[in-house]
């Protein structure tokens, strides 16, 4: 197994039997800035493309998370508020 082949198991990313082609348009400064990290990074444009999307993929399912995540502690506020009032002198009697 290639080291690209288990990065990409690492990661989560299909392997290339999985894969799909594409196009996409890239306005030229950043087809540029593209290119510049290719070379920075030495991977392939392809490669660099699927990483990006990738991290872009996992941004949006944490931010996703987080919404979900406020959204139940703004459900339960009362709730957690009145819990931490019942226990707030039994808290204080361990010290």
């Amino acid at each position: 197994m290639t080291r690209s082949c288990r990065e990409r198991k690492r990661r989560g990313l299909p392997g290339a039997t999985a894969s799909r082609k594409i196009i996409v348009d890239f306005p030229e400064p950043l087809y540029e800035q593209t290119q510049e990290a290719v070379q920075e990074l030495s991977v392939t444009r392809s490669e660099l493309i699927r990483q990006a999307v990738y991290e872009y993929l996992r941004r949006m399912e944490r931010r996703k998370l987080t919404r979900e995540l406020v959204e139940g502690y703004r459900a339960n506020a009362d709730l957690n508020r009145e819990l931490s009032e019942e226990f707030l002198y039994v808290d204080g009697s361990n010290l």
